[in-house]
């Protein structure tokens, strides 16, 4: 016994590199293949908030933060259309391979803990930022609203994938039917989004909720897109990637924990 496993590990090495290439490419092709629901679908809903909010509130409403009130709503929907993706990217695969009772062809082969867990993260990345890709296109070409940093906006959206899509699978493994998933999905991860300055700035709230806002990572990762696409935001970008770095490195331990003990994975 001893002998197979050191020929596995002589033979995969640290890192099972296919596997992990395999899981995540899996990841990515599976909501590829209905691009319609998960790319075009997201910028559909974007656009119609951005619409709802243009129609109901008008030309008469103030700027915020010294620009005008739809340059100021638009990172802010952005974001929550990259994390609610990214989060549904990871849970929606993880409960439908428990649902179905495939989740073994996904435990069977030589994978670690870790190397499951970058795969499944690996999907929720590169969902989200696609979708940013396609909703940063649409501002440009509708609203001219060019990135004025990049990178950071780039950064911020990763983070968002990382983040929620750890906390997807997270969910995805505690949850053992669709209905507890709609649950977390309705009572934990949509609050978290409408509740975190994607509508407002949070220096407008009274101070107990300023203050609760800032317990939120979600708040973070919106500002921070908010700074990188239009250089206007209510707290340090460089404060907020540590945060949602913070966030997403302990999530994703939490998650890693879940996957090395098998938790409702394993009979």
């Amino acid at each position: 016994m001893q002998n197979l496993l050191d020929h596995d590990a002589r033979r995969f090495g640290a890192v099972n590199w296919m596997g992990l290439y395999t899981l995540a490419q899996r990841e990515t092709l599976r909501f590829l293949a209905v691009w319609t629901q998960t790319l075009l679908a997201p910028l559909v809903t974007a656009g119609l908030f951005l619409l709802i909010f243009t129609i109901a509130i008008g030309p008469s409403r103030p700027d915020v933060m010294g620009v005008p009130f739809l340059t100021f709503l638009a990172p802010g929907i952005m974001m929550m259309t990259v994390i609610q993706n990214a989060f549904a990217n990871t849970s929606s695969s993880m409960v439908i391979a428990k649902v179905q009772g495939n989740i073994v062809d996904t435990l069977m082969p030589p994978l670690s803990p870790l190397e499951i867990l970058l795969g499944y993260l690996a999907g929720g990345i590169v969902r989200g930022v696609l979708i940013a890709l396609v909703v940063a296109t649409a501002l440009a070409l509708v609203l001219g609203i060019v990135p004025k940093n990049p990178l950071i906006a780039l950064t911020f959206v990763v983070l968002g994938g990382a983040f929620m899509g750890a906390l997807g699978l997270f969910a995805g493994i505690f949850a053992n039917k669709f209905d507890q998933m709609a649950a977390i999905t309705n009572f934990i991860v949509t609050p978290l989004a409408f509740l975190s300055g994607t509508f407002y700035s949070v220096e407008a709230l009274p101070p107990v909720l300023n203050r609760l806002s800032h317990v939120n990572p979600v708040f973070y990762l919106i500002d921070g897109l908010r700074y990188g696409m239009i250089g206007v935001s209510d707290s340090s970008p460089w404060l907020g990637m540590l945060i949602c770095t913070s966030a997403t490195v302990l999530v994703g331990a939490l998650t890693w924990q879940m996957l090395r003990t098998g938790y409702r994975l394993k009979a």
